[in-house]
């Protein structure tokens, strides 16, 4: 057959493996006889017939020649100086469609992002790679662009051309490992993947690691988004936090899985929708005074039992509750209503599954090549490779994409333990010691204070929080002070502490009152959040009601005073939802939380003692006001390990705005108990946990107490009060 191509040229384009498809495919200029001429070629598996149709004023047609068998045809445009603008009529199956054609449009990603891809769009890169809507004249599409460094080709592909990936093989862009192609009448809702021939030869079905949207499990394809049509109304929020400074106010934060916080079960158990919860949770933790929801991963995730810490799509908001669009609405609404939202991230590690990002191009692209550095063999997970630019570009604009597209409040940064330690959860012999000799993993160090510090820069008032489980020293502290730059950490000493204690028979506390007191030695080495999560209400470790000891009464007094000394104590709070009520049963994620316990006395009194201690905790300043630091807090009396009693007071920026807090850890009542106090006034009694508005045995002191010149302690005055059996009392200087 007659044409310009070369057979090994026309070979590649058969099989899909051309890296440069546009150089044959498209319009081209070619010199016949010495006058400028266009060739236009096109490759259409299975197509019978095509034509280039013109469109310059009078349409006109030129029938195309097929010079191969299996579908690839060119025409020749004599005389023709200028590219023309034109379409293709394809015949196949016995049908006619008009298309445009991918390959005569110029690629859509600059060389000057390919050679800056390290400066400023290194933090943005969701913003160039993936789908992207574009426009060439009258011409809308999308734009595919993939970073595979070590693929022999790319196609895309998807049920727009057949699965097939002859049809739309993309372009390699010189030596920056980027594949890109523009295609023409591709919209919103279009599923795709990638079909790579990796660096061995093999075909592999891949994600777009930057899809803004997938499928819904078990299904695993990228599905095409839009994600700047969603019109916002947190303006106002967002002006308001900018200027936020997160220390420095009250944070109450409720945790929440998404599927299981409530079902419905007469529609066969289904999830709520992220639009149904928009108004159902944002109107329940309204009312019970929570300032933060936190979700439990909302990236996309194919295995439900993960609860969504194993992670395939990071730019899309998991399907199951609706689209990328109605994620937002939810996070809208919630600032509309005055709520922040937190959600859980996952850059410590992520799953194996064959579509996702393990062996990306053939290559070990995103984790280490070398298991003692890119396995956990724990979670059966790999590790990213800190230490390579491109993923840290990949992770530091995953962050700053739910900040910017989703107005995200904060991240939780899960399992930071792992990503510091190269020997985290690893026996002698399983890991590589770091350049110096040391265990400490110095590119994932390099990669938190980077994340830390560009999304204060870009996005101030917003929280950065560690999940971070060792004695690591700084995790709070800003990266000029030498620290990791978090804002807050979370305490899961004080966490273990507690559960511990209160998990006890009161008869043997007296042997464990160091619990009670131990983590107020390092109370202000870290910016703290007090969290009772969700990991301590799984696998057998029963749920937190069910974790207290004694009788139904006692359990839900000692849950009572757990709660009261959570609140009184240094740091933002966390409760796992399930938890404000008292749920009998562990968490699980394949059903909704037992809000029929609600019909019960018991459990509506415990949680109108949350929403109480929460109106408290919000309303006094002295309780969180001095968080980060020890002036906030001073022990009166914690040797009292006999009685299991602690006091001790909680001050505001103003010595005189304190509170008193005293608490009684066994089930024995105690009359005339005498503690000291700073002022001579009398103390009014702001929480009894002990009341029978909460199912208690209503033991106070009538409203308060008034002190006495009687020194007590290091105190000057005194005063006696009435300690209600499991309980805690929380007294406020008045007059």
């Amino acid at each position: 057959m007659n044409t310009l191509l070369r057979p090994e040229e026309i070979d590649l384009i058969i099989k899909g493996e051309h890296p440069s498809p546009h150089s044959v495919l498209g319009n081209h200029k070619v010199k016949l006889d010495g006058k400028d001429s266009i060739v236009i070629r096109t490759f259409v598996p299975g197509a019978t017939t095509t034509s280039v149709i013109l469109d310059s004023g009078a349409t006109t047609k030129f029938p195309m020649t097929k010079i191969h068998s299996d579908g690839l045809f060119e025409t020749i445009l004599k005389d023709y100086p200028d590219f023309p603008s034109y379409q293709l009529e394809i015949q196949k199956n016995h049908e006619v469609c008009f298309q445009e054609d991918p390959y005569r449009y110029l690629p859509t990603v600059s060389d000057f992002y390919l050679s800056d891809a390290r400066e400023e769009t290194y933090h943005q890169a969701y913003q160039r790679l993936g789908a992207h809507r574009k426009q060439f004249g009258d011409v809308e599409g999308f734009s595919f662009v993939l970073w595979a460094p070590n693929a022999k080709q790319v196609s895309l592909v998807g049920d727009f051309n057949g699965w097939d990936h002859r049809a739309h093989p993309m372009r390699r862009m010189g030596s920056s490992g980027i594949w890109e192609i523009f295609i023409p009448g591709i919209t919103v809702g279009t599923i795709y993947k990638y079909e790579v021939l990796a660096y061995f030869g093999q075909r592999v079905l891949k994600t777009d690691p930057f899809a803004f949207a997938m499928e819904i499990r078990p299904r695993t394809a990228s599905v095409v988004w839009d994600i700047d049509d969603y019109k916002w109304h947190d303006q106002e929020w967002l002006d308001y936090r900018s200027k936020w400074v997160p220390l420095d106010h009250p944070i109450s934060i409720y945790e929440v899985h998404l599927g299981s916080w409530m079902r419905v079960p007469e529609e066969d158990n289904r999830w709520l929708t992220y639009r149904e919860l928009a108004v159902k949770l944002v109107e329940y933790v309204k009312q019970m005074g929570f300032t933060h929801i936190e979700l439990m991963p909302v990236a996309e995730h194919p295995l439900d039992a993960s609860w969504g810490y194993q992670v395939t799509g990071y730019f899309a908001p998991t399907s199951r509750y609706g689209s990328p669009d109605d994620f937002m609405y939810f996070v809208d609404y919630c600032h509309q209503n005055g709520i922040g939202v937190i959600i859980d991230w996952v850059p410590s590690h992520f799953p194996k599954d064959d579509f996702s990002l393990s062996n990306f191009d053939g290559t070990c692209l995103y984790e280490h090549m070398d298991p003692r550095q890119g396995e956990h063999k724990e979670w059966g997970t790999l590790v990213f490779n800190y230490g390579r630019d491109e993923i840290r570009s990949f992770l530091i604009s995953n962050a700053l994409f739910w900040l910017e597209k989703y107005h995200i409040d904060g991240i939780r940064v899960d399992a930071v333990a792992s990503m510091l330690y190269l020997d985290y959860n690893r026996k002698e012999g399983e890991w590589i010691f770091n350049k110096y000799g040391g265990r400490e993993n110095l590119e994932a160090i390099h990669f938190l204070k980077e994340l830390n510090v560009i999304t204060h820069i870009r996005y101030p008032g917003t929280m950065m929080i560690a999940e971070e489980s060792t004695a690591w020293p700084g995790v709070s502290k800003p990266t000029y002070l030498g620290g990791l730059g978090f804002d807050f950490k979370w305490n899961m000493g004080w966490m273990h502490d507690m559960l511990e204690y209160f998990s006890s028979d009161p008869v043997y506390r007296k042997y464990k009152h160091d619990l009670l007191t131990f983590a107020m030695l390092y109370a202000f080495n870290e910016n703290f959040i007090l969290s009772l999560s969700h990991d301590e209400v799984v696998y057998g470790k029963r749920s937190l009601l069910n974790k207290m000891p004694g009788d139904e009464w006692q359990k839900f007094a000692n849950l009572r005073a757990l709660y009261g000394y959570m609140f009184a104590q240094p740091g933002k709070k966390h409760i796992f939802m399930g938890g404000e009520f008292g749920q009998w049963w562990e968490w699980n994620h394949d059903q909704g939380l037992d809000w029929n316990l609600l019909e019960n006395e018991p459990h509506r009194n415990l949680q109108k003692y949350v929403k109480d201690i929460q109106k408290i905790y919000k309303e006094e300043s002295a309780l969180w006001e001095v968080d980060h630091n020890s002036s906030g807090f001073e022990w009166i009396d914690f040797h009292d390990c006999e009685n299991s009693v602690v006091s001790f007071i909680r001050r505001g920026k103003h010595s005189h705005n304190h509170l008193v807090c005293v608490f009684n850890f066994t089930p024995v009542p105690r009359q005339g108990y005498r503690v000291g106090v700073p002022d001579n006034k009398f103390y009014q009694e702001i929480l009894n946990s002990d009341s029978t508005f909460y199912g208690g045995s209503n033991l106070g002191n009538s409203g308060g107490i008034k002190a006495e010149p009687v020194p007590f302690s290091q105190y000057s005055h005194s005063g006696l009060l009435n300690l209600p059996p499991l309980s805690a009392l929380y007294l406020k200087p008045v007059g």
